[in-house]
């Protein structure tokens, strides 16, 4: 057996005895901030060039985001122009703040104050790495030296920023990078320490960004180290407290939104997770999963096919078929037991007209993300009697009578099997037009007319028409209570019998003057076994006809 595991060191739980984030729920949206363009950015193989930031940038504004960190200006030439392109070229809105990411240290702290130069709203972000291994390993110091670090680093923003040119709202924000490495004292040293050197007040406050850099734990205990964080931290009240959760674990969404609940104000990620190792938090998920719990997520996610259409151009990334509501697959149901469930949610909401969304399986709206209906059911040899029946009704118009669902899908199931394959929506209505529509026809319907009789009370009517019988024209007529009964007794003159009638249903296919009816006829046949039969004509009495006719021939063919 592999021993490999014993070189691994447990995550030191918190002593916190009096937790109270596990009876709180989110009930609001935090503040937003997305770090597509520099957290993303800098873990993509190839880079986004000015045009491709520009773009990106454009419809995370038009997504509703206030607040953007668009780049690491003193890391690069190329990082530094595409700051000033976004602010000499007027792309920024009025109401948004860019945000620039340095390391606490003087020369880049210095060069970034002149990439920031005519910006309206800027949120300088300054860090510097303060966990036990970074301490022990990297630099070689103790606690008391990375808070000088931290506080040197804000000691200078301050001073450039009062010093600072021109009209610009300078914010800070301070990350203590690795914060969920850090011992929890520490952190809250290092932070205090910060929010005296920038002179934070409740007017004036820093955003101090606790990021889950490497995620080392379960998030119960993320979530103790955020509150333990905010019950110890003095001046609590001018201090707004971000998250940026990544998602080595699998877990990014999860720490956020414990987080939230241990009382974090923001969060930062991205649009579908990318990021550095396995990604940073996805804003997409996290937004959405609020929205299912009827909270404003307060960011546009109406269009997500052209969200993830724009983010895989930019970025040459690709987004998971499974990737929580983006993916291709996550509104597609294959199981028999999912589809039936989903296509008999779809008739209640039709049918109760419930204000609330409540179908199985289905968490969202497909069409509230700008998804459609046609691919939620697809139809395989794991499918069932519901998904045929619901590829018929939202796609084609045909609303199958539920006796008739499980013997049309008995009937696509045979043909997935035969294909040894996922059968396309068009395929399934072929299933459909070969055993119902296009049937070998020993009976055929000529012209017909149906009469009421003067002096009775008017539910007796005369058939008479025609019937083609193996092609050969016949003249019949009888006499019934309806349209059906009378047909029926008619049929009986050209010799069939056996046949009775169990139930009908029609609809129009379309709307208008000019739709054509389709009847649903199940008849009770010789051999003792229900088979339906499908009609379809303007005139309604001629496809009940049809129907009859149709469930007669099908029987037909196959003695």
């Amino acid at each position: 057996m592999n021993k490999g595991f014993k070189k691994y060191i447990p995550f030191q739980q918190i002593d916190l005895p009096n937790r109270q984030w596990p009876t709180r729920t989110i009930t609001k949206a935090p503040i937003w901030c997305s770090v597509d363009l520099r957290d993303g950015n800098q873990a993509l193989v190839d880079p986004m060039n000015l045009q491709q930031k520009l773009q990106y940038f454009t419809a995370l504004c038009k997504m509703g985001f206030k607040e953007i960190e668009i780049g690491f200006p003193s890391a690069s030439e190329t990082e530094y122009e595409i700051c000033r392109a976004l602010i000499e070229g007027g792309y920024i809105p009025d109401d948004v703040s860019i945000q620039v990411l340095v390391q606490a240290r003087e020369h880049l702290i210095r060069r970034t104050f002149e990439a920031i130069r005519g910006a309206k709203n800027v949120i300088v972000h300054f860090y510097n790495s303060t966990s036990t291994l970074q301490r022990k390993v990297v630099f070689h110091t103790d606690v008391q030296g990375v808070t000088d670090i931290a506080v040197e680093g804000a000691k200078l923003v301050r001073k450039l920023a009062e010093e600072f040119d021109g009209d610009t709202n300078i914010r800070f924000e301070y990350s203590p990078e690795s914060f969920s490495g850090t011992e929890p004292d520490a952190a809250v040293t290092v932070c205090e320490a910060v929010m005296e050197a920038l002179g934070s007040t409740k007017e004036n406050p820093v955003i101090l960004n606790l990021p889950n850099t490497v995620e080392m734990c379960t998030q119960n205990t993320y979530a103790d180290q955020v509150e333990y964080f905010i019950t110890h931290l003095k001046n609590r009240e001018a201090a707004i407290i971000s998250l940026h959760p990544h998602n080595d674990r699998g877990t990014g969404v999860a720490g956020a939104e414990l987080g939230l609940m241990a009382g974090a104000d923001r969060l930062e990620g991205t649009l579908f997770g990318n990021g550095e190792r396995t990604g940073n938090l996805d804003l997409v998920t996290v937004g959405l999963n609020m929205y299912t719990q009827g909270i404003d997520p307060e960011l546009d996610f109406s269009d997500l096919p052209s969200l993830r259409a724009m983010y895989e151009h930019c970025t040459n990334m690709k987004v998971g078929e499974r990737q929580p509501y983006a993916g291709d697959l996550v509104f597609t149901a294959f199981s028999g037991s999912h589809q039936d469930a989903i296509n008999k949610g779809v008739h209640y909401m039709e049918e109760s007209n419930s204000p609330y969304w409540e179908i199985p399986y289905l968490p969202i709206d497909p069409s509230d993300v700008g998804r459609q209906y046609e691919p939620i059911i697809r139809i395989n040899s794991q499918s069932g009697k519901g998904g045929a029946a619901f590829v018929m009704q939202e796609i084609f118009g045909y609303h199958l009578p539920k006796d008739m669902q499980p013997e049309f899908g008995t009937l696509v199931k045979k043909a997935c099997d035969d294909a040894g394959r996922e059968l396309s929506a068009e395929e399934v209505l072929d299933v459909f037009k070969q055993h119902y529509v296009d049937v070998p026809r020993k009976y055929e319907l000529g012209q017909m007319f149906i009469t009421e009789l003067s002096g009775h009370d008017g539910s007796d009517v005369r058939f008479s028409g025609t019937v083609k019988v193996d092609g050969v024209e016949k003249q019949i007529e009888a006499i019934g209570n309806g349209p059906i009964d009378s047909f029926f007794k008619a049929l009986e003159q050209i010799g069939v019998y056996g046949y009775h009638f169990l139930t009908y249903s029609e609809h129009a296919l379309t709307s208008g003057s000019n739709s054509r009816a389709v009847a649903y006829i199940r008849l009770q046949c010789p051999d003792g076994v229900a088979r339906y039969g499908v009609g379809y004509s303007h005139n309604i009495n001629r496809a009940s006809i049809k129907g009859i006719l149709s469930a007669i021939n099908r029987v037909e063919a196959h003695m």
